[in-house]
C-alpha cells in the first residue's frame, strides 16, 4: 500500500510530502505476581502521510498528517490525500525545506520473543520477603520496521528494538502497605539493571513505611541520585531545542557560555548515536535525517542546536538532526565524595518536574534520606524547589555514570541551597 499511496502523492499537486511506514511485531505478557495471566502477539502496520502546500508565492508552507491504513482502497487514500492538500492551505508557516540527504543504513533483525523471555527472567531473579514483594507486571517488547520516504530523495528502511515494563511492587508491616510503581522503558533487556532497581524500589517501599515528617530545612545541600537526575539535564538539551531558541524560550548562545559565573562542575551534554539498550538506537530520525555523535554544550559553551528540519532551516542549522540518545560528561568527584556532610536525598517524589524554559523545579518528597553526618533517617512530606539557572552555578557531579534507557547521566548530582519545605 505504501507505494500506491507514494504514487498518489506524487500525483496530487503537493509541493511537498514524506511518508513513514512502520510495521511492529510486539509480544505481551501480563502477571500477577509470576503467575502468568495472560499474553498475545501483536502484528500491526501503521502509515502515516505528510503533505506540504506552498502558500502566498512560496512565501510559506502549509502542513497537513494523517494516517491511512494499509487496508485502505486506492479511492479511499486519494481522498485522504486530496484532503490534505486543502488542509495544508490552512495552516501556513514561514518556508522551510525537507531533508534531502540520502542515506544508508545496515539492516539488523531483532526477536521480541526472545526480549520478553529475557525480561520474564530478570524479574523472576528479583529477591524478594514475605514482606517485600512484586504485586505484578506488564511485559511488552517490539520490533519495529519502519520505512521513511519523503519527496526529496530520501527512501531508507531501519529496525530498532523497543520495550517497557510496568512494575507494581508492595511492602507491608502489621499497620501499612506501600505500593509503588515502577516504568522501564529500553530497547532490549538489561537484567542487571532491571533486577538492581526493582531491588531498590522494594527497599524504598520497605523504609517509606517508617518514616517521619521531613522538617524545614529551609535551604539545604540535596543530593539526586535516581531518574529524577535526568530532567535537570533535560532542562539543558530542551534549551538546546531549535524550535525553542526560534520561539525565544531558549537564552542559551552558540560559542557563548549557558551560565555565567560558574564555581562547580561545567556541563557537558552529547547527543550520541547508540547506546547499550536504548529504545531509540535508530540510524535516522523521524524525517530522514542521519544520526550521529555530537556535541550540544560542552564545558559548559553551547556547541550545536538540535531539533526538526523546519526550526533547523529557520536558524540556518546544518547537520542535525532530532535527537533521542543523550549522553553527559561526570565530574570531578566521586560518590562516596558528594554522600559527605548533610544532605537531603529524596529518592520518591509525587511528581517532580523541571520547567524547560524558567528552570524551576519542584517536587513533593513522598520519600527521602536525611543525612546528618553519622546517621541516616527516612522522611516523607514537605517539598522541594529553586532555579536551575542559579542551582546549576556551583552542581557537582560524580565521576560514576548511570544509564536510564536513552539517557546517560552523572549517577549523582549535588545541588546547594535548593529550598525545602517541611511537614513538621
Amino acid at each position: 500500500m505504501t507505494d500506491k499511496i507514494i504514487e498518489l502523492l506524487k500525483a496530487s499537486g503537493a509541493d511537498a510530502w514524506a511518508v513513514t511506514d512502520t510495521v511492529t511485531e510486539g509480544w505481551e505478557f501480563y502477571f500477577i505476581k509470576h503467575q502468568l495471566d495472560q499474553n498475545r502477539v501483536r502484528d500491526v502496520e501503521h502509515i502515516n502521510v505528510e503533505v506540504y502546500k506552498k502558500i502566498g508565492d512560496g512565501q510559506f508552507l502549509g502542513k497537513a498528517s494523517e494516517e491511512i491504513a494499509p487496508t485502505a482502497s486506492v479511492e479511499e487514500a486519494k481522498k485522504t490525500i486530496d484532503q490534505l492538500c486543502e488542509r495544508a492551505t490552512f495552516a501556513p508557516n514561514p518556508y522551510y525545506e525537507l531533508n534531502k540527504e540520502k542515506v544508508q543504513v545496515e539492516s539488523k533483525s531483532y526477536d521480541p520473543q526472545q526480549m520478553a523471555k529475557d525480561f520474564i527472567e530478570a524479574l523472576q531473579q528479583v529477591p524478594e520477603t514475605s514482606g517485600e514483594d512484586i504485586n505484578s507486571y506488564e511485559i511488552f517488547a517490539e520490533c519495529n520496521k519502519r520505512r521513511f520516504v519523503n519527496s526529496e530523495g530520501i527512501d531508507v528502511t531501519v529496525t530498532y528494538p523497543k520495550s517497557m515494563v510496568e512494575v507494581v511492587v508492595n511492602a507491608r508491616n502489621d499497620e501499612h502497605e506501600i505500593e509503588l510503581y515502577r516504568m522501564y522503558k529500553a530497547g532490549t533487556c538489561d537484567k542487571e539493571y532491571l533486577v538492581k532497581d526493582i531491588s531498590k524500589t522494594l527497599k524504598f517501599g520497605k523504609d517509606r513505611l517508617s518514616t517521619k515528617p521531613t522538617p524545614k530545612l529551609e535551604k539545604t545541600t540535596v543530593v539526586f541520585s535516581t531518574g529524577d537526575t535526568y530532567e535537570l539535564f533535560k532542562w539543558a538539551a530542551m534549551n538546546m531545542h531549535a524550535a525553542y531558541k526560534y520561539m525565544g524560550y531558549s537564552k542559551f548562545e552558540t560559542g557563548k557560555e549557558i551560565l555565567p559565573d560558574v564555581t562547580g562542575d561545567k556541563i557537558t551534554l552529547k547527543a550520541v548515536k547508540e547506546l547499550p539498550n536504548s529504545s531509540y538506537n535508530i540510524a535516522i530520525d523521524s524525517e530522514g535525517a542521519m544520526v550521529h555523535d555530537m556535541y550540544l554544550i560542552r564545558d559548559n559553551v553551547a556547541e550545536n542546536y538540535w531539533g526538526s528540519c523546519q526550526f533547523r532551516y529557520y536558524l540556518g542549522v546544518k547537520d542535525s538532526y532530532e535527537v533521542c540518545n543523550f549522553a553527559a560528561e561526570g565530574g570531578s568527584s566521586t560518590e562516596a565524595e558528594l554522600r559527605c556532610g548533610k544532605y537531603l536525598e529524596p529518592v520518591e517524589f509525587s511528581d517532580f518536574s523541571v520547567d524547560p524554559i524558567t528552570g524551576e523545579i519542584a517536587g513533593e518528597i513522598r520519600l527521602a534520606y536525611l543525612h546528618d553526618g553519622d546517621s541516616v533517617v527516612a522522611v516523607s512530606g514537605g517539598s522541594v524547589s529553586g532555579n536551575l539557572n542559579e542551582l546549576m552555578k556551583n552542581v557537582k557531579f560524580s565521576k560514576e555514570l548511570k544509564q536510564y534507557n536513552n539517557v546517560v547521566v552523572p549517577s549523582v548530582v549535588k545541588l546547594e541551597n535548593v529550598t525545602i519545605a517541611g511537614a513538621e
